[in-house]
C-alpha cells in the first residue's frame, strides 16, 4: 500500500527565553550560530519530514513568544538548521558517489570476468568437445548470476539517495515566516485549515 506524500509541510518552532536552549547541542560551547543542533530537536526535525516526497513544499512557522524580544534569535537558529542540513546533504551527495563508484566498478569487474570466461573457454575446448556444451550452459548461468547484482543496484537504488538529498535542499531553502502573536498563529491556521 502506497501512502501519499504530504503536499506541504510547515515545521513549527518556538522560540522564547526557556525554549531556545532546547534546540541546541548543551555541550557545545560555540557561539549559537555556529553550535550543534540538539537530539530531540534533530528528531523532531526529522520526525516532521517523514512524510514528505518529491514535490513537497516546506517552511518553517516561527512563534516569537515574550511580546517579540526573542526576534534576534531566528536568524542564527535558522541559520544552525541550514547549515545542519548542508552538512547531511554533502555527506549523502559523498555517499552517493561512492555508491555509484562501487557498484560501476563491479559491473566493470563482472563483465570482464564474463567476456574472460565466455571468450576463453571456447578457445580451451575445442567446438566439437561434448564437455563444452556443458561447461558454456553452466558460465551462462553463472555470467547472468554474477551481472545481476551491480546491475539491479544501479537500477534500483538510486531512488533512496536522491531523495535524501533533494529533502536536504529543500530544508536548506525553507522558507521562513515569523508569527508574533498568537492571534496571528490563530487566524493563520483558521485560514489554512477547515475549523473543525
Amino acid at each position: 500500500m502506497r501512502t501519499t506524500a504530504a503536499r506541504k509541510i510547515s515545521i513549527y518552532l518556538k522560540i522564547d527565553s526557556n525554549s531556545i536552549n532546547a534546540y541546541f547541542n548543551p555541550h557545545d560551547p560555540a557561539r549559537l550560530d555556529k553550535r550543534q543542533l540538539g537530539h530531540d530537536f534533530q528528531e523532531y526535525l526529522n520526525n516532521s519530514l517523514a512524510g514528505a516526497g518529491r514535490h513537497t513544499m516546506i517552511d518553517f512557522k516561527v512563534f516569537c513568544c515574550d511580546s517579540g524580544n526573542m526576534r534576534f534569535m531566528v536568524d542564527p537558529l535558522i541559520r544552525t538548521i541550514r547549515r545542519h542540513f548542508q552538512i547531511r546533504k554533502m555527506l549523502k551527495e559523498a555517499e552517493f558517489r561512492k555508491f555509484k563508484k562501487k557498484n560501476y566498478t563491479l559491473l566493470m569487474i563482472s563483465i570482464l570476468v564474463v567476456m574472460l570466461f565466455q571468450g576463453v573457454v571456447p578457445l580451451v575446448f575445442g567446438q566439437d568437445h561434448r564437455i563444452h556444451s556443458m561447461f558454456s550452459n553452466a558460465i551462462d548461468v553463472f555470467s547472468w548470476v554474477i551481472l545481476w547484482k551491480p546491475i539491479e543496484r544501479l537500477i534500483f537504488y538510486w531512488n533512496p539517495f536522491l531523495k535524501e538529498i533533494l529533502l536536504f535542499t529543500k530544508m536548506q531553502h525553507a522558507k521562513v515566516n515569523i508569527v508574533e502573536s498568537e492571534e496571528e498563529l490563530i487566524n493563520y491556521h483558521l485560514e489554512h485549515y477547515d475549523a473543525a
